[in-house]
């Protein structure tokens, strides 16, 4: 078989097996690496640039390539979409839901980069780059986020899905406090990150809207594998996508009315997540029987902490920051093991895939006819 006929099955069935998948990503990965490269000479044909701040090869590169990793998320995915798809193919999934984890993926490479370029820059203190240099080097970058981000989506599931918030919220929380402009924003609380003007706010604004809407895919995406063999089991599934869906609206509500200027409602969907969370954490052993015990007591332990945390706090021994920081971390841990959790229940015995949106049919008789349900 020729390597030009190789090629073009990838391109025809980029998703057939692991190696099929390998070859697109580095293929897309190759296109835009020349394409980014060229876009790069133009632009920095101006002379040499520093290489974090305004007018940076870090700036540029950062941009470039929150919008290559948009752009390529939703070309995978639509593209998983468009042909039949084998066993393994990407599940099908709302065009919210391909927005909401594009965008992940964009601020991710978008915050990313902008702290590496910062740390190479406090490495080599006054060091400018040249154009071609410059050019090669923003090529090279672009083209590796356009690759891992093809891989990610071509192989997106439960368990990446949560690994992908798990990194996106580390990320942008993180670039929102190194970004703060006041060093003292923990003696009062978390959201005070998000009440200025500046780059600190919107970083953790900006994660925690992108972060409610990876939650409402959640509600899809990541309850499609709980089994629903009985109507009982569909209406608790059902109970439980209801509860994420609201879980990341007011996840979202946060992000979206500050609490200086939204107070009343910032602090209602704030407390209002946590009680949907605890809610959800209690009653999920009626709503989803199958869920393991030792996941069960997990959650009762992580709702028993949050409660000791809010004694904690209304007594003065824990300030709020530290209250919201524990709080924040348990509710996203849980959801991401409640993912694994999911995926793990949506596979056979045997380590296949198991369908769990229907009752299996009755299977056919020896003379050819299928028995009755006794």
């Amino acid at each position: 078989m020729t390597a030009q006929l190789r090629v073009r099955q990838v391109l025809r069935h980029p998703f057939r097996n692991a190696e099929s998948r390998e070859s697109a990503a580095l293929l897309i990965a190759a296109g835009v690496l020349v394409v980014a490269t060229v876009v790069s000479l133009l632009v920095f044909r101006g002379g040499p640039l520093p290489i974090a701040g305004p007018g940076s090869i870090g700036q540029f590169v950062a941009l470039a390539a929150a919008v290559t990793a948009f752009g390529v998320f939703i070309a995978a995915v639509t593209v998983s979409h468009a042909g039949p798809q084998d066993a393994r193919a990407l599940p099908r999934m709302r065009w919210f839901d391909i927005a909401s984890i594009a965008a992940a993926h964009g601020v991710i490479a978008l915050l990313g980069w902008i702290g590496m370029a910062n740390i190479v820059e406090r490495s080599f203190f006054g060091a400018v780059v040249f154009p071609v240099s410059a050019a090669l080097l923003a090529g090279v970058a672009i083209a590796v986020t356009a690759y891992l981000t093809t891989v990610s989506a071509m192989s997106m599931n439960p368990t990446r899905l949560s690994l992908v918030l798990m990194v996106f919220l580390v990320v942008g929380v993180f670039a929102s406090m190194l970004s703060a402009t006041d060093p003292l924003w923990w003696q009062k609380n978390l959201s005070t990150l998000g009440i200025s003007d500046d780059l600190s706010a919107l970083a953790f604004n900006l994660t925690v809207i992108i972060a409610g809407l990876i939650v409402t895919t959640i509600a899809h995406f990541g309850t499609i594998d709980i089994p629903v063999d009985t109507e009982k089991a569909r209406r608790g599934r059902r109970v439980v996508r209801i509860e994420l869906l609201l879980m990341g609206v007011f996840l979202a509500g946060v992000g979206l009315f500050p609490v200086d200027t939204h107070f009343a409602i910032h602090n209602t969907v704030a407390s209002g997540m946590a009680v949907l969370f605890v809610a959800l954490v209690i009653g999920l052993r009626w709503h989803v029987p199958g869920t393991p015990r030792v996941f069960l007591m997990l959650g009762y332990a992580f709702v028993l902490i949050i409660v000791v945390l809010a004694v904690l706090f209304t007594t003065g021994y824990y300030n709020l920051t530290a209250v919201e920081l524990i709080a924040f971390l348990i509710i996203f841990g849980w959801l991401m093991l409640f993912l694994r959790n999911t995926a793990a229940a949506g596979t056979g015995a045997d380590g296949g895939e198991r369908r769990t949106d229907a009752v299996s049919e009755p299977a056919p008789s020896p003379s050819g006819s299928r028995t009755l349900p006794q």
